[in-house]
């Protein structure tokens, strides 16, 4: 990458798809054209062929190695988002059971995938936090998960609401514990022990748009009916090591290529954690040394280390807010409609720059139009 393209470079705090490490565009830069060993472009061979067979194992080994993820459990790459998990989940695990699954909504996504679960049995929602307009997530004494569920579904980090859970929901050991884990995959370490199954698409905090990770316990692959059509069964997926069809296999080779910058370059989950911590502590204190100016949208338990959403006294203020951002190369942090405001999305690649820069503009901006 040319010095002139990384000058160009702003602060982009954007949602999704989001910011990649500097060092992992510059290794695909790099490699883009002819792929070591492969005499092409990794976009053009074979997904059958040694050279990307490497890639997706290499991939799968270093995101089994940061989780420190059993055997019991498959690893997939598939296609279509969390859109399509919204439906496979439930096409998999509660269809023609004669179960109820069992929902926690602390979000827009959430609300989601129940509309697209009702499509495929009973569902329940044990708890929904719409009357605050979502700004928190429930506590253990909040819902009882019934030992006979299905599953129990949450959204670990609400990306537009930029609330996040600080642990695991309560769970039966008899129920499966499912996550959507998108905008907060990789971000800490998980006690993948806990969990029937967990997917998160890429395109927030691990890579690029076009690959999702879906993790699944073993004994859960063999749930589906026959009667699905062949791609949404998970266990067809893990028969062929993630390529029943041909997989995204650029997604795949870049997120190989972010697994191996949080673990050789950033020291593991752990310092990756200790890093978000700093980066949206340096945006929180702000908000609440100047609470009189930015309201935060999350209550303080519930903050999200990856999405930093509020608001400003009047819509005049937040226009102006972004407009004197962006002309500080702090970009893209236009809050979702739902919510409104400012969302500042600080995922494992924004350096720790940026939400200094940014800490420093907001108290400035403030003390002007306070």
């Amino acid at each position: 990458m040319s010095a002139s393209a990384t000058q160009q470079r702003v602060f982009n705090f954007s949602a999704g798809p989001a910011a990649l490490p500097l060092s992992v565009l510059q290794q695909v830069q790099e490699e883009l054209l002819c792929f070591p060993g492969a005499g092409a472009s990794v976009m053009e061979v074979s997904h059958r062929g040694k050279a990307f067979v490497d890639i997706i194992e290499d991939a799968e080994s270093t995101l089994r190695s940061l989780l420190n993820l059993s055997d019991d459990y498959a690893l997939l790459f598939l296609q279509g988002g969390a859109a399509l998990q919204f439906s496979m989940i439930p096409a998999n695990l509660l269809r023609d059971s004669g179960k109820t699954a069992q929902y926690l909504l602390t979000g827009s996504w959430g609300k989601k995938a129940v509309a697209e679960a009702k499509k495929e049995g009973d569902v329940e929602v044990l708890y929904d936090a719409k009357d605050s307009n979502y700004d928190h997530v429930p506590s253990p004494s909040d819902y009882q998960v019934s030992d006979s569920a299905a599953y129990l579904y949450y959204c670990s980090n609400e990306t537009i609401q930029g609330v996040q859970f600080a642990s695991e929901p309560e769970c039966p050991d008899s129920v499966p514990l499912v996550s959507d884990a998108s905008s907060d995959f990789l971000c800490r370490p998980l006690p993948m022990d806990k969990y029937g199954l967990l997917y998160a698409c890429a395109q927030k905090n691990a890579g690029p748009a076009g690959v999702t990770v879906a993790i699944v316990r073993r004994d859960l692959l063999e749930r589906g009916s026959e009667q699905l059509p062949g791609y949404l069964q998970y266990r067809n997926h893990a028969a062929g090591g993630s390529m029943w069809n041909t997989p995204p296999t650029f997604p795949v080779y870049v997120l190989g290529k972010v697994a191996r910058w949080l673990a050789d370059d950033i020291g593991g989950l752990e310092a990756m954690e200790k890093q978000n911590q700093e980066k949206s502590k340096l945006l929180y204190d702000v908000l609440d040394s100047h609470s009189d100016f930015y309201h935060g949208h999350a209550k303080p338990e519930a903050r999200s280390l990856m999405n930093v959403t509020f608001t400003l006294p009047n819509d005049e203020l937040q226009a102006k807010f972004l407009a004197e951002a962006a002309e500080n190369n702090l970009a893209n942090m236009k809050g979702h409609r739902s919510v409104g405001g400012i969302r500042a999305s600080i995922y494992n690649a924004m350096p720790i720059e940026g939400p200094r820069t940014l800490a420093e503009f907001m108290k400035d901006f403030a003390l002007k139009n306070g």
